[in-house]
């Protein structure tokens, strides 16, 4: 165990002792009743430790080895042998803002039910199933997922020789996402030749009114000759923040402006930079101001293979537990299989009870009896993906 966490003296007696089962059945009631465990803890991004010190210590009940918690935050825990080696990884954090953990019928509330505690949890209880000689699991927790990525790009430094991986993210559990768009993250500031008094607005430029119009042409020019194409295959430009102004009563000399730029797979962050970099000279040029830009956040997009036999043996899992053949999508944000995904080139795909448009709500909630399947889904599908990884490699 590493960075603070450690087994108390009685957990240790108990296994010591043999009190503990490395083999506990994990029931419905049991895997509903730590979800509200996990929800009632309220983890927003980099105040991940409580959530961290409970994962370590469910993975110990249930037989899991090698339970650290990094450098980061990030916990890791191993279960199985043998090939093939499947990184199952979840997220801990959640967005601010508290809901009330409560049940009411199929429904189970509280911040992060559906983003992402459920499918962390769901992959919790999968890979605990896993025994040796049935291939090895990686289950990570990680942090900072909704923040800047912390525990994910640490995770990815590491040396792990994996051969799959599944994100845990609210999908539903008739769909697979087998593709995210990539994110560039701009701040542009416009700044004005001079200021002056309100009363006399035509003696200057206005910074603020300058970035209204700069940010629809630069916005208009991104998102040109796109009609034919679906959301999911579109390049979007998103303003999040805006702050210039001094004083109630002097026009603004500069302005900064923050856009939220989702690419798609066809596309790429080098082009997409390029582009901006054009549009800013001429757009600035024009209107006679100066403009400056900087990168905040970089993340290329990415898409699985969809013909591999981890996408093959998802469709088998579903069909055994609903009996259909999950859908294969794509979506319009940006995870942490992104950056996995393009580091390690390995197949990756995204799976996870809930709803994704409960995602970051005030009431947010799960159905408890998706999040059950989902736990059956990934059983199976680790099953059959072993099976599948042993015939392809007779």
């Amino acid at each position: 165990m590493q960075c603070g966490y450690s087994l108390t003296n009685a957990r240790l007696r108990a296994r010591d002792s043999k009190e503990l089962n490395t083999h506990f059945t994990v029931t419905p009631r049991f895997a509903v009743k730590m979800l509200e465990k996990a929800l009632k803890l309220y983890t927003p991004s980099r105040d991940e430790k409580s959530m961290a010190e409970f994962l370590a210590d469910k993975c110990d009940d249930l037989g899991f080895e090698d339970i650290e918690i990094d450098e980061v935050g990030n916990v890791i825990a191993k279960k199985g042998t043998g090939r093939p080696r499947i990184m199952l990884c979840g997220h801990m954090d959640v967005v601010p803002g508290r809901v009330r953990v409560r049940r009411e019928g199929d429904a189970l509330y509280g911040r992060g039910a559906s983003d992402a505690k459920a499918p962390l949890m769901a992959m919790l209880f999968a890979a605990a199933s896993v025994q040796k000689n049935n291939g090895t699991v990686i289950f990570v927790g990680a942090v900072d997922e909704e923040g800047n990525a912390t525990g994910i790009k640490n995770l990815v430094k590491k040396e792990m020789d994996v051969d799959y991986a599944i994100f845990g993210e609210p999908s539903g559990i008739n769909k697979v996402t087998i593709a995210y768009k990539g994110r560039l993250a701009i701040n542009l500031k416009i700044s004005a030749p001079d200021s002056s008094h309100a009363s006399a607005p035509w003696l200057s430029k206005n910074a603020i009114l300058e970035s209204v119009i700069f940010t629809r042409e630069l916005k208009k020019e991104l998102e040109a000759g796109q009609d034919e194409k679906t959301r999911g295959m579109q390049l979007t430009v998103t303003i999040t923040e805006i702050k210039g102004g001094t004083s109630h009563n002097v026009t603004p000399k500069d302005c900064e402006t923050i856009f939220d730029i989702r690419i798609p797979v066809d596309m790429n962050c080098k082009v997409i930079e390029q582009k901006i970099a054009t549009l800013v000279k001429e757009i600035s040029q024009k209107r006679g101001v100066e403009a400056f830009y900087s990168i905040l956040d970089e993340t290329e997009p990415f898409e699985a293979p969809h013909n591999s036999l981890l996408v093959r043996a998802f469709t088998l899992g579903a069909m055994d537990v609903i009996n259909s053949r999950p859908s294969l999508i794509r979506k319009t944000g940006t995870g942490d299989m992104n950056v996995l995904g393009n580091q390690w080139g390995i197949p990756v795909v995204t799976f996870g009870p809930g709803d994704p448009h409960e995602a970051h709500t005030i009431d947010e909630k799960v159905s408890v009896d998706e999040y059950l399947k989902g736990i059956e889904i990934l059983k199976k599908t680790l099953q059959h993906l072993k099976r599948l990884y042993d015939k392809k490699n007779q």
